[in-house]
Parts: C-alpha cells; sequence; structure tokens
C-alpha cells in the first residue's frame, strides 16, 4: 500500500489514519499491541507520529491487513524476521511505486 503524505516531521493520528484508509481507534490499538509504535504525545495526549513511525505502521499495516497474519503473528514475526521482513516490504513498496508510474505512463499515451 502506498501511503501519500507530505513530508513532515510529525503527523497526526487524524491523517495517518486517513492516510492508511483506517479509523483511528485501529491506529490506537496497533501503538498499543505494537512495542515498535511510540508516537510522541503533546500534554493533551495528542499522538504525534514520526516518519519512523509511519514506516512502522506501514509494515504492520501489510502484515496483519495484506498478508492476513494475526496480531501475535506479526508480533513475533517482527521480532524474530524483522531484517528480512523489512528487506522485503521495501522491495515490495519500490515495485509498486513503478507500477505506478508505469500506469501514469500508459494512460498519458
Amino acid at each position: 500500500m502506498h501511503v501519500d503524505l507530505p513530508e513532515k516531521r510529525y503527523y497526526g493520528i487524524g491523517e495517518v489514519a486517513k492516510a492508511f484508509g483506517v479509523n483511528t481507534s485501529l491506529i490506537r490499538f496497533w501503538e498499543k499491541e505494537f512495542d515498535v509504535l511510540q508516537p510522541k504525545k503533546n500534554a493533551k495526549g495528542n499522538r504525534k507520529f514520526t516518519p519512523k513511525d509511519i514506516q512502522n505502521l506501514q509494515l504492520i499495516y501489510h502484515l496483519v491487513k495484506e498478508r492476513g497474519f494475526t496480531l501475535e503473528g506479526a508480533k513475533t514475526h517482527l521480532k524474530e524476521e524483522k531484517q528480512k521482513t523489512l528487506s522485503k516490504f521495501e522491495v515490495i513498496q519500490k515495485l509498486q511505486k513503478v507500477k505506478a508510474e508505469l500506469l501514469k505512463i500508459k494512460e498519458q499515451l
């Protein structure tokens, strides 16, 4: 899944949820379940996600929503084979970007 967010230091939970096409409650739930997600919270309790958090969310979304892992399965997979999973995920993202560019070129022809 390609997430289209502008380059910023911090993202609000609303714009993150909109970019992923999920509810904010799911993002909050994943934050509790996965240790790799550590958004910053301000005095009011608003969550601010860094670009590293967005990458981790993309990986979790890929494992849970696209590949069909359970939450427990995704947790253990991230703990045991994180580097291998990250490299595969990065390749998949690059291929999806190339595909999107090719489709744009096809539409222009």
